[in-house]
């Protein structure tokens, strides 16, 4: 018997849905004579979610009632908790309720999954929009998604038969719930504490991962490699820049790295909750919740992320919040420290961010040591490097008539 926390849901147990073997190549061939179903990025690493049992107990896309009860209190119709509606959409009038589809991802032409449509509907997007991110600006990208999203919802159960939206240079790092499980049962851990990424870390994401391994069995490191915003730091960068950090600054045994496809919402305090509820069918007791966790630009207050984890029902959701104040560099300290044990004044702070670190080395400026550490500087200027070749090498193609030949 494992000692760490159960899968979140009722069933408490992970309910993956790839199917493997004689039945996945059943329903291979059986795809193929499905009409397909185009769906976008973020659809397609939801099913990937559902796939590896990242989403437990989700068995397909949800209902009306779902998507209702979701957005309105976090609650599905059979009472297990979930805090943003996962659905896919079409604009196809023929698909009918009743029907068997293949779901294809738009980018790749992969086939990822079958569905059996139970359900055709339509919903009111601006209200999802206000719900889940608390606004119906355009310029919020959870919301320009939503609003691009097409006329109907399906709701209905999927079979997933394909990963390979997980990209290739990622093996190794990616591991399923149930991989991550066995790794830290291995080590022997039972109090694991996860620390979302989406950049690569600075010293205050290495102060934060530290607090927790002081009080937690271990942390895993658990990076986000699925598509990302325009001007983030791609996958393959950011997971060397982590790897050199683990290999120079932590003991070993005390964290793991780990990867997931799931696209970001950018949803805020809703997408912390997400992160916890999927983070418990990983194995984490724990979630890291610090300033602005999963937010863009100024639509959510800098500690909102932490404050919704008392808003949601009592015991709805196992896996716990490890709230962390906000993180510095204090030249009087001497070294990182955070609100709750920082004496001084904002004068002798160095507050530091993913987005100051991308600002600082795509303009070609030199990142204070307070910053982050050198190895992990060292690739991440390699990397703007690259990019400033690039853009050189295509500008002297289109003056000289070469681009393209």
């Amino acid at each position: 018997m494992s000692d760490l926390i159960v899968p979140h849901g009722k069933e408490e147990r992970l309910i993956p849905l790839l199917l493997e073997g004689e039945e996945l190549k059943a329903e291979i061939e059986k795809a193929k004579t499905l009409k397909q179903l185009k769906i976008t990025s973020r659809e397609a690493s939801d099913l990937i979610m559902m796939g590896i049992g990242a989403f437990t107990p989700l068995t397909g896309f949800m209902t009306k009632a779902d998507w209702q009860g979701v957005c309105d209190n976090f609650m599905m119709t059979d009472g297990n908790f979930w805090p943003i509606p996962i659905t896919v959409s079409t604009d196809d009038e023929e698909v009918k309720e009743g029907d068997e589809i293949a779901l294809v991802d738009e980018e790749t032409g992969t086939t990822i999954a079958t569905m059996q449509v139970s359900e055709k509907y339509t919903i009111d997007k601006e209200y999802e929009c206000k719900a889940v991110f608390t606004t119906t600006d355009m310029e919020h990208p959870g919301v320009e998604k939503v609003m691009a999203q097409g006329k109907y919802n399906l709701a209905g159960p999927v079979k997933v038969i394909s990963e390979s939206f997980y990209p290739e240079e990622f093996k190794g790092l990616y591991q399923r719930p149930a991989e991550s499980r066995k790794i830290f049962d291995d080590l022997g851990w039972r109090r694991v504490a996860a620390l979302q990424l989406r950049n690569p870390m600075h010293r205050s994401h290495e102060f934060l991962a530290k607090i927790a391994v002081e009080v937690m069995d271990g942390v895993y490191i658990h990076q986000l490699v699925g598509k990302l915003k325009e001007g983030d730091i791609p996958g393959d960068t950011r997971v060397k820049a982590i790897g050199a950090l683990v290999d120079n600054y932590f003991v070993e045994g005390t964290v793991v790295q780990g990867g997931y496809p799931m696209e970001m919402r950018y949803a805020g305090p809703r997408e912390a909750l997400l992160h916890a509820t999927f983070r418990q069918n990983y194995g984490c007791s724990h979630m890291i919740i610090g300033r602005d966790h999963a937010g863009v630009g100024d639509y959510y207050g800098p500690f909102d992320a932490q404050k919704i984890f008392n808003e949601i029902p009592e015991g709805a959701l196992k896996c716990e919040n490890l709230n962390i104040d906000w993180t510095f560099h204090c030249y009087k300290c001497g070294g990182m420290a955070s609100m709750r044990t920082c004496p001084h004044g904002k004068e002798d702070r160095l507050l530091l961010s993913g987005t100051m670190v991308r600002k600082t080395l795509s303009e070609g400026g030199e990142l204070p040591a307070e910053f982050s550490r050198p190895e992990v500087v060292k690739i991440l200027q390699d990397y703007y490097q690259g990019l400033e070749e690039k853009v050189e090498i295509k500008l002297h193609g289109a003056a000289t008539g070469e681009v393209n030949k």
